[in-house]
Parts: structure tokens; sequence; C-alpha cells
């Protein structure tokens, strides 16, 4: 479990092929402090596992499926990633319950530049937008963000200048794409609302 909170950002120092997936090696930083084999960290808000580490760079594998729903396939040397450490319990939780499990990809569909901030536009396919409410939560490239607008196929963020400054999506492009998950609350209430027909509760009222 994360917080959207990101530590650092990283940087892909070697992509190796290992198929039906990749290794993916990665200069940590100051998330590398206490590392140890097993470990969860959030790359662009992907939980994987630390598999080995050499100082302060760590290899993590990537399969089939973790690359082709997320965007760490397009990942290259010396890309930057957004990482974050699991969360530890006592930890405070500045951000929001974030899982690491990315649900899909948007694209990036406008800037409004307000300097020193921005607003960014998504597109997104619509049965991501029903789990989102202004004022809701989101995670974006593993960075945990509230929702300003949201439309049928897209939603929008407003980046302070910090978030800019210290994650990747001060260096978006449009059409790029970002790793989406929506709050796990919602999905849980969007759940119930599609099952509560076909499994009604079994329980019998009294009679």
């Amino acid at each position: 479990m994360f917080t959207g909170l990101v530590e650092t950002l990283g940087q892909i120092v070697d992509v190796i092929q290992d198929p039906p997936g990749r290794r993916l090696r990665v200069e940590c930083g100051l998330v590398a402090d206490g590392m140890a084999v097993g470990d969860s960290i959030a790359i662009n808000g992907c939980c994987l596992t630390v598999v080995s580490f050499q100082g302060s760079q760590a290899d993590f594998e990537a399969g089939e499926e973790t690359l082709s729903r997320t965007n760490l396939g397009n990942l290259q040397v010396g890309s930057a990633v957004n990482l974050e450490r699991a969360l530890a319990v006592g930890d405070r939780m500045g951000g929001h319950y974030v899982s690491g499990h990315v649900d899909t990809l948007a694209t990036l569909n406008r800037r409004e530049e307000d300097p020193p901030w921005a607003k960014l536009w998504f597109d997104v396919p619509q049965q991501w937008t029903r789990q989102m409410a202004p004022k809701g939560s989101v995670t974006i490239d593993g960075v945990s963000l509230t929702l300003v607008d949201v439309l049928s196929t897209q939603f929008s963020v407003a980046l302070i200048p910090h978030t800019l400054t210290v994650t990747t999506l001060g260096q978006l492009q449009t059409k790029s794409p970002v790793n989406i998950e929506t709050d796990v609350l919602a999905k849980y209430v969007g759940r119930f609302l599609e099952t509560q027909e076909r499994w009604p509760n079994a329980k019998q009222p009294p009679t």
C-alpha cells in the first residue's frame, strides 16, 4: 500500500530484455536507503518488487501484462520515474490509499499554464470516469492528486509548483501516456452497485 506522495525522482539506467517481460534497472537515490530484496516500490504508480540491488541501483521485473497495461513498457535508458516506498505502519497518511495496481492508461490532452501552476486535462475511457468525482482523489503516475473537473471521457487536475518540480508530471507533453489508479473506495461502491441485483443478499428476513 502507498500514499501517492512521491519520495524522489529515479532514473532508468538499463532495460534488460527478459522474455516475456523485462528487467528494469533503476537509480533509486534516497529510496535505496534500507532497501532489501523483496521490498515493494511504486514506479510511476505501479507496484514492483526489488529482485536485486547494488548500491543505490535496484532491479525490478515487469511482466508482459504490466508492460502492456502501463507506461512502463515505454521506459528507456534515461527516463525519469516517480518512486515511492511502501507505506509503513504508523507513517503519516498525507495522500490517499494507493494500491499500486494500475487501472488504465490516460493521455495528456492539453496543459493550461498559469505560471507557476498548471492545469492538466487527460483523456481516459468512460468506464474509469465513473469512478471519479470532483474533489475526489486520483493517482497519476504514482502521484496522489485532487480531481478538479470530471467529464464523460476527460478529467483535470491542478498542479502546484512543487508537484511540477519534483515529479515527472512537470515534464509531460501532449499525448504522453500516464498510469491511472482510481480511488479504491470508488471501486468497491461501483462493484456493489453492479452486483446488488445479480447477487442479492442471501440472508432472509426474520419471520
